[in-house]
């Protein structure tokens, strides 16, 4: 529902929820597309420097003494720090507002980047990529911040952008540490061990200056700060148990942190190992095979996006039980490209295969954060945590299991690895909104399957007399173009009448509360 579209306080036409129904991508309007460009940029900072190691390693391994084991070990250690980090910063998301979560987390882990040109030993170098893998934590407020922002209709296609091109940084650092190692080796006459550490001075700057404009420029909401929306009392401040407990309790949320872990935890598998493979496999030169890796993430300014945009146009046919079997399908997708990469001998099949791969893997991921919006109203920052959580997780699981040592070779490892994806893929069929239905199941009926009895139930009848649930309200009335057409055909809006235990059910009682 189109709220107040032309009043003069919003570039962009809103919803009742303030919230933009629009997504103008080459826009800087304040405040919902300056947050989008500022969200992407940090989170593409965080990347540039989590795997600004990786395009090196053939430099590294040798100035530190590197054994195969212990760069798997870094490897994982990369993507391990993200773990916990994730839910800590869905939970601060949702207590002090994604502006301040994601600056402090950068400007905490810029100092291990600058660190970097100290690394002096094989525990020095795992230890600064333990910790310098945390700031990939910030796409919990990144992700946030888009819900934050964007209305349902359009949500999934502003997570698919922010994510993307945030993940492009994945791919640009393959071809960027290796342009500024050149330049530090050729130019400035650097010798080979000293430029990899200079090198590292630059994506820790980036990083840097993204935390403070942030800070200067961002907005949390399209009303105000945190701060200042809970001063004013406009936004309730919530307790950290409350929050936390509707969060860890929905299974939705466990599912999708599953299956999140088989997207995005394998591609960060894949950008940590692609050009070492390319390196070894094939005699490639270090350059060459920093290029043909660099694709797998640059895919990520186009993928990604795409699996955002593709949700929200399968919501708008077939609502949310389209969002989920198109991501079913192309995650599966990426599962079997995987296989046949660990499988095919010739340069030139891998390199396309892997482009296949890299498009559906990372496809899936703006898939599932079109569905993520949509798991918990009050708690949003705690379920992208556990959601971006699993993500982490899973590239260290991929990692420890198929690329730690030498028990597998890397062909078999990518093998193994897609056959874990299709595996892991399926529980999606398990996913049920009462209000929507599920792959396998259509929705409950009307009286007990609104979008105002799923998220009302998230507030107690305490917390709904206080007024606390008013922000739920609102989403559960713009949400309903989660139905899909032919649902909204047979079930409008005047179907909706609150229960006993609900006040404030819809926007035709919200007035009253």
């Amino acid at each position: 529902m189109e709220y107040d579209s032309q009043s003069p306080k919003f570039a962009l036409p809103v919803d009742s929820d303030h919230k933009a129904t629009e997504f103008r991508i080459f826009s800087i309007d304040k405040p919902h597309m300056r947050a989008f460009h500022l969200a992407w940029f940090s989170y593409f900072s965080c990347f540039l420097t989590t795997f600004a190691a990786a395009p090196l390693l053939p430099i590294i391994r040798d100035n530190l003494n590197l054994t195969t084991t212990g760069i798997g070990k870094a490897g994982i250690a990369s993507v391990s720090g993200a773990v916990f980090a994730r839910i800590a910063m869905g939970t601060l998301s949702d207590l002090f507002g994604p502006r301040l979560a994601s600056a402090s987390l950068l400007l905490l882990t810029a100092p291990a980047v600058f660190l970097f040109s100290m690394a002096s030993s094989p525990f020095s170098f795992l230890f600064l990529r333990f910790c310098v893998g945390i700031s990939l934590a910030n796409f919990v407020p990144t992700l946030f911040w888009m819900s934050s922002m964007f209305s349902p209709p359009v949500v999934g296609t502003a997570n698919g952008f922010a994510g993307g091109w945030g993940n492009f940084g994945g791919g640009a650092t393959q071809l960027i540490m290796p342009l500024v190692f050149g330049i530090i080796q050729h130019n400035v006459g650097a010798a080979k061990f000293t430029a990899w550490r200079i090198a590292f001075q630059i994506p820790a700057v980036f990083q840097m200056l993204s935390a403070i404009a942030i800070l200067l420029f961002g907005q949390d909401m399209p009303d105000g700060n945190f701060h200042r929306l809970e001063k004013s009392g406009d936004k309730p401040k919530d307790k950290f148990s409350n929050v936390f407990w509707h969060g860890v309790k929905n299974y939705r949320g466990w599912i999708l942190a599953l299956t999140y872990g088989y997207c995005f935890g394998v591609e960060l598998t894949v950008d940590n190992i692609i050009a070492e493979y390319f390196y070894d496999r094939f005699n490639l030169k270090l350059h060459t095979a920093g290029m043909i890796a660099a694709t797998f993430g640059l895919a990520n300014i186009v993928s990604r996006p795409t699996g955002g945009v593709l949700s929200d146009l399968m919501a708008r046919r077939f609502g949310m039980r389209g969002r989920l079997w198109t991501l079913w399908v192309v995650q599966t997708l990426g599962g079997v490209f995987c296989v046949i990469l660990g499988r095919v001998g010739s340069v030139k099949a891998s390199i396309g295969v892997m482009i296949l791969f890299s498009l559906c893997c990372q496809s899936a991921c703006g898939l599932t954060f079109g569905v993520v919006p949509f798991v918990s109203r009050r708690s949003l920052g705690v379920i992208s945590g556990m959601i971006g959580g699993g993500g982490s997780l899973g590239a260290v699981m991929t990692q420890l299991i198929f690329f730690k040592g030498s028990e597998y070779s890397k062909e078999t490892g990518l093998t193994l690895m897609g056959v874990m994806i299709i595996c892991c893929t399926l529980p999606l069929t398990l996913i049920y909104f009462p209000q929507w239905g599920g792959m396998l199941s259509a929705p409950s009926s009307i009286n007990t399957g609104t979008e105002e009895e799923y998220y009302m139930s998230e507030w107690t009848s305490v917390e709904k007399e206080k007024g606390f649930h008013r922000a739920s309200v609102k989403f559960a009335e713009n949400s309903r173009s989660e139905r899909g057409k032919s649902d909204s055909l047979t079930r409008t809006s005047d179907d909706i009448r609150p229960t006993g235990n609900s006040t404030c059910l819809s926007s035709l009682y919200y007035i009253n509360c």
